[in-house]
């Protein structure tokens, strides 16, 4: 069993949670995630705390349970404090404006790139920089990678889009003779 699953997790004052089955809803200051778990792990509310045990030794269920534990963490964490990424936009010409409910990405194609931004994100674009903040962790992480993969940064320029700590590897270009 994994050594996350043996603690019960704690449920801060501001946060209510309930269990109903295998789903659980978790509600803070910053909203209302919903997840649904494999019915093969029991989920418990005893005292202000959350109990995950397994309901059979089956080696699948051994391996969810970290993975349910680690989720309903970021749940409890994200209904407290956003989540947040930061996208760097590096090369000449490239920019992002926020218009409505879309994202206008200029990367260098004979076109703008319109991505519409989901409800439940808050993004803000400043000059080559998009943060994007949320309670949801797969939401804000899924959307930044969508935006990272419309211009994956280059070895020779570096130019693209990057997450704000990641290290480009530089090529070397042609040499002249």
């Amino acid at each position: 069993m994994s050594r996350l699953a043996k603690k019960p997790i704690v449920i801060p004052e501001k946060v209510a949670v309930s269990v109903s089955g295998v789903s659980v809803t978790v509600k803070g200051p910053l909203g209302t995630l919903t997840r649904s778990f494999s019915p093969a792990i029991s989920i418990e509310q005893k005292d202000g705390t959350l109990l995950v045990s397994p309901r059979n030794e089956a080696l699948t269920t051994k391996m969810l349970i970290g993975t349910t534990v680690a989720h309903m963490q970021n749940m409890i964490k994200g209904s407290q404090e956003a989540f947040s990424k930061k996208l760097i936009i590096e090369g000449i010409g490239f920019k992002a404006d926020i218009k409505g409910k879309d994202i206008v990405l200029s990367l260098g194609f004979s076109h703008q790139i319109k991505v519409p931004i989901p409800e439940n994100l808050k993004i803000i674009s400043e000059k080559g920089v998009i943060s994007i903040s949320g309670a949801d962790i797969e939401a804000v992480g899924a959307f930044a990678a969508r935006i990272r993969a419309l211009k994956k940064p280059e070895p020779y320029k570096g130019k693209g889009i990057r997450y704000e700590n990641e290290v480009v590897r530089r090529k070397q270009g042609k040499k002249t003779t």
